[in-house]
C-alpha cells in the first residue's frame, strides 16, 4: 500500500526537483495530495478537465503531468478552475507535476527520448538555462529531409503535424540540437549559431524564428509542442509502475499544437 508522499519523495529525488530552476508557475513536485493509497497512475502532458476525466475513467488516483495545475498563474477559484479542483477532490486524485526537471533528465527526459525516437544519439547538452541545460545535441550525417520525415511520422502519432523551414534538396544534417516544447527562442537560436548547429528540432517557436533560420543557414524542424512532450511523462509513469507495482496509463489529449 503506497501513499502519495512516498511516491512524491521518490520522484523528487529521481528528478532533482528541489535543485532544478524553473519558471515560477511550474511549481514542480506534489501540487495536490490525496488521502487514500495510490492504486492507479495516469500520465498526461497537460493538466486539464479532459485529462482529469480521463484519469477518473481509468480509475487512477495519481495524475502525473508536465504542465501543472498553476501553469496559467494565480487566479480565482471559480469557473473551470473550480470545476477542475472539485473533480480532483471528489475523486481523491493527487497531482504531481514536473516541467524542466523532466525535460532535462538523462533517462526519462523529453529531449533524450525524442532524440532516440528520431534515431539520434545525444553526445552533448544544449539549451542553457540558469546554470543547467534543458536539451541535448549531437553529431550525425543524414539527409535533413529524412530527419524531417521521421519527425513527421512521430508527430502524426500524437495528433499533430510537423512543420519545417525550407529544406534544400540534398541538404545534410551534421550537427543537430533538440529542445522540446517551445524550444525555438532567442536563446536557443543564439546557442545554435554559437555551436555551429545546422539543424534544430523543437516543438514550436514564434514566426520570426523561421525567418532567422533562413537568414542563418539553419534548418528548424517544428515537431509539435504537445507531441514532443508526451515521452517524458509516459516514461516517468512507467518507472513509477515498475518501482511501486501500481498500474499506469497515458491519457491522450492532443492540443493540435
Amino acid at each position: 500500500m503506497t501513499k502519495i508522499h512516498a511516491i512524491a519523495a521518490y520522484l523528487d529525488e529521481l528528478l532533482e526537483t528541489r535543485t532544478t530552476p524553473d519558471y515560477p508557475p511550474a511549481l514542480n513536485g506534489l501540487q495536490l495530495e490525496n488521502q487514500s493509497e495510490i492504486t492507479g497512475i495516469a500520465a498526461a502532458v497537460d493538466f486539464s478537465t479532459r485529462v482529469i476525466k480521463g484519469a477518473i475513467a481509468a480509475k487512477a488516483n495519481l495524475l502525473v503531468v508536465h504542465h501543472g495545475m498553476f501553469w496559467e498563474g494565480p487566479g480565482h477559484l471559480s469557473g473551470p478552475t473550480y470545476q477542475r479542483l472539485r473533480l480532483l477532490i471528489e475523486n481523491d486524485i493527487a497531482v504531481y507535476s514536473s516541467h524542466l526537471p523532466l525535460d532535462r533528465h538523462p533517462t526519462f527526459g523529453n529531449n533524450v527520448l525524442l532524440a532516440r525516437q528520431l534515431g539520434l544519439e545525444p553526445s552533448a547538452p544544449f539549451a542553457g538555462f540558469e546554470g543547467i541545460f534543458i536539451g541535448v545535441s549531437g553529431e550525425t550525417d543524414i539527409e535533413t529531409a529524412v530527419l524531417a520525415e521521421r519527425a513527421g511520422q512521430f508527430a502524426k502519432n500524437y495528433g499533430t503535424e510537423v512543420r519545417t523551414t525550407p529544406i534544400e534538396k540534398n541538404r545534410r544534417t551534421k550537427r543537430w540540437a533538440i529542445c522540446t516544447g517551445a524550444g525555438a527562442s532567442t536563446d536557443t537560436l543564439r546557442e545554435a549559431r554559437e555551436t555551429n548547429t545546422d539543424t534544430l528540432i523543437v516543438g514550436e517557436g514564434p514566426h520570426w524564428t523561421a525567418v532567422y533560420a533562413e537568414e542563418n543557414d539553419l534548418a528548424i524542424i517544428y515537431a509539435g509542442h504537445y507531441a514532443t512532450e508526451t515521452l517524458g511523462v509516459r516514461a516517468l509513469s512507467e518507472q513509477v509502475r515498475k518501482k511501486f507495482g501500481i498500474p499506469s496509463t497515458f491519457i491522450s489529449a492532443p492540443t493540435g499544437l
